[in-house]
């Protein structure tokens, strides 16, 4: 044999062994590529809407702690990977990463919460693309009706889930929040061009007008509008002393101190809350003008439930965020945390979560207790959506050696009956309450 044979068969010999290890390693990547579970994960942690993702890293830690070992899934054991993005509060950006896990990243399931401007787009791509998606933390008609369902007609959305506080629950929780301080029952509504904005108007509206309150509409304005002279001119005129808004944190807080500038504040009884005024951090900025204000809580340290995903009770999770941030608790941690036990259970109960079909059945058929309480996608209002309860809260001082300068009150559960008062509602007197 010559020297061009030997280097022909040696590189053929070699040629094949690459190639045997190549055939054997396949059959390994496959099994472990079936083997894991990958989770996308989107919420805003930047720009106006971040202070709903404060938590977010914080949850996502405890869970991936608390499920290292994977989970019980079809009869074997998945590992599951999770892989979080930041919308930086742009519906646009949300849509993009959420086409980049479903493309990119492969993911079998994607979460999204936070505002209709987080979870609509995202849900939008999942379904496009036919991948199973779950959120949260958006009225459940701005997830729905917002993408285009449509009253009395078939679902057109097969693989998108959602579970939240709705326009009911609203109208419930303000009817007996409401009646907790005397006032003359007109309400001056303050409500965005956008889809929280429009679903509060076309449904709440209606609602507070059949419950006997006088409604004062300033009509839809943009987001981000730095003057709002004609709106509160024309709730002075109109002597409102209820006030609710849905806007974004940063618009309350310049619409707030322009009404306490101009006479409004200190007309107003209730100031009920809604996407603003949430968070500690909110009022600390506002100081004195903070002290008394209302609003509607989805997750509060006190609910009586536990997370599955983190292995924590509501009032562990809180203590859990605090230690580690050194910040005062968030509401939105116990409804992140909701989120993750509510996948969490649809994936154990799943035959095989790597099958999207099956995927999207079992989140269709869940029912499940969480962070924030039942969440029942068995049993309406429409299919698709889960509703969950409020509370009625107040903002107070907190007391000396708090993580934060403001605490909050449960102030009525007339919403959420499992959820106990834990104290008496006052009416707002311009900080001084």
């Amino acid at each position: 044999m010559n020297k061009t044979q030997t280097n022909v068969g040696r590189r053929e010999v070699l040629r094949a062994g690459v190639a045997t290890a190549a055939g054997a390693a396949l059959p390994m990547l496959a099994r472990a590529q079936s083997d894991t579970l990958r989770i996308g994960v989107v919420s805003p942690t930047s720009g106006p809407l971040g202070i709903f993702g404060e938590g977010d890293g914080h949850v996502l830690e405890l869970v991936r702690k608390h499920t290292a070992g994977g989970i019980e899934a079809g009869g074997k054991r998945l590992k599951v990977e999770f892989i979080h993005k930041d919308t930086q509060s742009n519906p646009v950006r949300a849509a993009q990463v959420a086409k980049e896990l479903i493309n990119s990243d492969k993911v079998d399931l994607v979460l999204s919460t936070s505002t209709p401007e987080t979870v609509n787009p995202v849900a939008d791509a999942c379904e496009a693309a036919g991948i199973p998606a779950l959120s949260t933390t958006s009225p459940w008609e701005a997830f729905y009706f917002g993408r285009g369902a449509k009253p009395g007609e078939p679902s057109p959305f097969k693989w998108t889930y959602h579970f939240s506080f709705g326009v009911g629950n609203f109208a419930k929780l303000y009817a007996d929040q409401w009646s907790k301080v005397a006032t003359n029952k007109k309400v001056g509504m303050l409500l965005p061009a956008d889809a929280d904005g429009n679903a509060i108007r076309g449904l709440l509206i209606p609602a507070l007008q059949k419950a006997g309150f006088t409604v004062v509409d300033a009509g839809p304005y943009q987001n981000g509008v730095a003057d709002f002279s004609a709106q509160i001119a024309l709730f002075k005129k109109e002597g409102v002393e209820i006030f609710n808004t849905f806007p974004f944190p940063p618009d309350f807080a310049v619409f707030w101190r322009q009404a306490a500038q101009r006479g409004l504040a200190q007309q107003m009884k209730i100031v009920q809350l809604a996407k603003a005024g949430l968070f500690a951090a909110e009022l600390d900025a506002l100081g004195t003008l903070g002290h008394g204000l209302h609003a509607g809580a989805y997750w509060h340290r006190s609910f009586p439930f536990q997370s599955s995903s983190t292995g924590l009770s509501c009032a562990q999770l809180a203590d859990s965020f605090e230690k580690a941030s050194g910040k005062g608790v968030n509401q939105q941690l116990g409804a992140t945390a909701s989120l993750f036990d509510a996948a969490l259970a649809a994936v154990r109960a799943c035959p095989n979560p790597k099958d999207r079909a099956a995927m999207a059945k079992a989140l269709a058929t869940l029912k499940t207790e969480t962070a924030v309480g039942l969440v029942d996608f068995t049993s309406g209002p429409v299919p698709n959506c889960a509703p969950t309860g409020l509370v009625g809260v107040q903002w107070v001082r907190a007391k000396p050696g708090a993580k934060a300068k403001f605490d909050v009150e449960i102030v009525s559960n007339a919403d959420h009956p499992r959820v106990a008062v834990t104290s008496q509602m006052k009416a707002y007197a311009m900080g001084r309450t």
